[in-house]
């Protein structure tokens, strides 16, 4: 991966930290105040402003593991064993995010709001844990490409052997 992919990459990544920060800070307690004046009952209200904490939340982990898998990919490092955590944290929490997701459907069912928005609401849930199996698969690809380049190193060093 190029230098300049790497900062173009790494910029996004700050934009999308300091935005989430904004929605969290300020955001998050605008929200609160609205669905207050507009009469929402305290237990679906702070229900939805949790879940809404807690996907960001999973946005800024998924993007600190990404940052952190872009320093691998730039030191070489990205195929080992250690890129496994990050992997592992950024499925975990797109999954969580799908949970949640679900979550808001659930609390929104029992109100007034349409039927038809809480079902694209189950719908986004399901393509949210769609991504999460994308992960899953490209965990998959970087365990037997991390299991090649052991081999490769393996063959490399009986191949110095030889000569």
């Amino acid at each position: 991966m190029g230098k300049l992919t790497v900062l173009a990459l790494r910029i996004v990544i700050a934009m999308v930290l300091a935005g989430s920060l904004f929605v969290q800070v300020w955001m998050i307690p605008l929200v609160s105040t609205d669905l207050v004046e507009a009469g929402a009952p305290d237990g679906p209200r702070i229900a939805l402003l949790t879940i809404f904490v807690l996907g960001i939340a999973c946005v800024q982990v998924t993007a600190v593991c990404v940052w952190r898998l872009l320093t691998m990919v730039r030191r070489g490092t990205v195929f080992s064993h250690g890129a496994f955590r990050y992997v592992d944290i950024i499925f975990g929490a797109i999954a969580f995010a799908s949970l949640l997701m679900f979550g808001i459907a659930a609390v929104l069912a029992p109100g007034e709001t349409a039927p038809g928005i809480v079902l694209l609401i189950c719908g986004a849930s399901v393509m949210i844990a769609g991504v999460a199996l994308v992960v899953l698969v490209m965990r998959t690809l970087l365990a037997q490409a991390v299991a090649l380049d052991a081999q490769a190193h393996h063959l490399q060093s009986e191949l110095d052997e030889v000569i």
